[in-house]
């Protein structure tokens, strides 16, 4: 109260109750002007209240104008509602919380400085992201790590599958499957032939239901592909061609036809890249990846796979191509060395040759018919110790050997086995083998009676079979003396035994009932069973059976088969047996 007793002014009841108040405040008239500024209010402003007093904001503080300062003052006078700002305010360098409400003695402004806490605030917001951050690079390092150890897996996988066989389009169908999905959303891998045509045999797609379609594009791609195309680019620059997005433009120039076109279309393709298969300066193809709109272009990670990829699948080609080069060289080297038998007139002969499944299809069982100047039928049958190519080396020789000595010496089967073992030594040819050599033989006598003689000697090797007409099985037994090539001085026995009508005879090779871990007597009997029950059976389906039966689906050894079947002297050669081949020059045989 006043003096008198009257109650003071606003502006004086607004100082009483402030003036006092550690918090900054200030008070504006209509004008505009500082009309009170506490003590606090002063030192924050950086002003003394006395430089204040009186003074209009706007011309003190030029920096607030058009500011969220003003439009906080402007807001609360013009509607009457209390309200607040917080804001930088640069002049002084400082961040300011504003709370301003209308009042009888002007608008009331109190502030803060609230720097300190918006720094630890921004401090504790930039630790929390830069948390935030360091964990994200963590998840997406961890997930570009498992990324690259997929396409590593990949690539040993790549490696393992095409050099597990050497079959070229088996081991394309395999990488266009491996490298799908993780590379791409469908694959066509590319084959480039030795005459220069071009296949699409690798073919893999990520969605069961779109296989038809890119089956039904990939049978058209390669007469439809233009020069620009991504294979016949890569294929004539040795380099990757990849287009990120590919357009209708790219479409039309890479499809030259409509049917194509329409083949493509349901396809999506999206992105393209395409890799040549370069191994050692030669092209073998090319394969390419295709992304639908979905996954869109590819990573950079997965073109590096890709090209990685292309390297050892190229390798893993060429490696294919070069062993089954050398598996047709052995071959050709086996049938050249294993000539096919004569067949005498009422005599047919069947020969069989089976390597065994490691390593390269040739070795040193040998099998040989020929007839003497006598018209007599000489059978060998023979095993070089080995399986391998300088098994098969040494067999030529040895086969040579008894060929020549045979049909020269006009000897008995033990004679010549003994000539043989001495050139053997004497000529110093490295290789010691098992055979046996058979001589069919008849006389007026035997001719008379229907009969043929056989007459043997065995240098280690098994006992020959004969297969009856009834289905008895006789093991024809002789004295066996030790292999060829230790030059054995001692002496060598013949065996003889009758050869009738509609029998068989049996040569083979050890391989064919030699198992590990089987007693040499059981093995023996199940082939002599098997071929009791083939009695009457052709004798191509005899042989063919008996090797089905006995080796399977895989020999552990070489395997050679000669089998003679003995059809009745009189009457015609029968039609199954097949034309008769003789060797020019030769009587008639027997």
């Amino acid at each position: 109260m006043t003096p008198d007793g009257a109650a003071p002014p606003p502006r004086d009841l607004l100082v009483q109750a402030v003036e006092g108040m550690d918090r900054p405040l200030f008070v504006l008239d209509a004008d505009w002007r500082f009309s009170y500024v506490n003590p606090a209010g002063a030192a924050v402003l950086d002003r003394t209240v006395a430089a204040l007093q009186g003074r209009g904001i706007w011309e003190e503080f030029p920096e607030a104008v058009g500011g969220p300062f003003e439009e906080l003052y402007r807001h609360v006078r013009a509607t009457g509602e209390s309200a607040s700002t917080e804001a930088w305010f640069g002049p002084l360098g400082r961040w300011f919380r504003a709370d301003a409400f209308l009042t009888g003695a002007g608008l009331v402004v109190t502030y803060d400085d609230v720097t300190q806490r918006r720094r630890t605030e921004e401090e504790r917001a930039a630790a929390v992201a830069a948390r935030e951050a360091a964990a994200a690079q963590v998840v997406v390092a961890a997930a570009r790590a498992e990324a690259s150890a997929r396409h590593l897996v990949l690539l040993g996988d790549i490696s393992q599958a095409m050099t597990a066989t050497t079959d070229v389009d088996e081991a394309v169908a395999r990488f266009a499957e491996l490298v799908v999905p993780l590379l791409a959303d469908w694959c066509l891998v590319s084959v480039v032939d030795p005459d220069g045509t071009r296949r699409d045999v690798g073919r893999a797609h990520s969605d069961p239901a779109m296989v038809g379609a890119m089956h039904r594009y990939a049978d058209l791609r390669v007469r439809s592909n233009r020069p620009a195309a991504p294979v016949p680019t890569a294929l004539a620059s040795g380099r990757p061609v990849v287009i990120a997005a590919v357009t209708d433009d790219d479409v039309r120039a890479m499809v030259a036809d409509d049917v194509s076109r329409e083949a493509l279309e349901p396809l999506r393709p999206a992105a393209v890249a395409t890799f040549p298969l370069l191994a050692r300066g030669e092209q073998f193809g090319a394969f390419t990846l295709v992304n639908g709109p979905e996954r869109g272009a590819h990573t950079q990670l997965e073109l590096r796979t890709a090209e990685i990829a292309s390297r050892r699948a190229a390798l893993a080609l060429d490696n294919a191509r070069l062993a089954s080069a050398a598996a047709q060289v052995a071959e050709r080297m086996q049938h050249s060395l294993l000539s096919p038998p004569v067949q005498p007139d009422h005599l047919e002969l069947a020969v069989r040759y089976r390597p065994a499944t490691r390593g390269v299809a040739i070795g040193g069982d040998w099998y040989d018919a020929f007839l003497q100047p006598d018209g007599d039928t000489v059978l060998v049958i023979g095993d070089v110790m080995g399986h391998d190519i300088e098994a098969a080396a040494a067999m030529g020789q040895v086969k040579t050997l008894v060929r020549g000595i045979a049909f020269d010496r006009l000897e008995e089967p033990a004679g010549v086995l003994r000539r043989v073992d001495h050139a053997l030594v004497g000529l110093d040819v490295p290789a010691m083998a098992t055979a046996l050599v058979c001589r069919v033989e008849q006389d007026a006598a035997d001719r008379a009676a229907g009969m043929r003689r056989l007459r043997w000697s065995s240098a280690g090797h098994p006992d020959p079979m004969l297969l009856l007409a009834d289905g008895t099985v006789q093991d024809l037994t002789a004295p066996v003396g030790p292999p060829l090539g230790i030059g054995w001085r001692g002496p060598r026995a013949d065996g003889e035994a009758l050869v009738p009508p509609d029998s068989t005879l049996l040569l083979f090779t050890d391989g064919l009932f030699e198992r590990r871990g089987v007693p040499l007597d059981d093995s023996r009997e199940q082939l002599r069973e098997l071929v009791a029950a083939a009695a009457g059976q052709p004798l191509d389906e005899l042989c063919d059976g008996l090797l089905a039966s006995m080796l399977g689906e895989g020999a552990e050894d070489d395997v050679a088969v000669l089998a003679v079947r003995a059809h009745p002297v009189a009457g015609e050669r029968p039609a199954e047996a097949g034309p008769e081949v003789l060797p020019p020059l030769l009587g008639r045989p027997v």
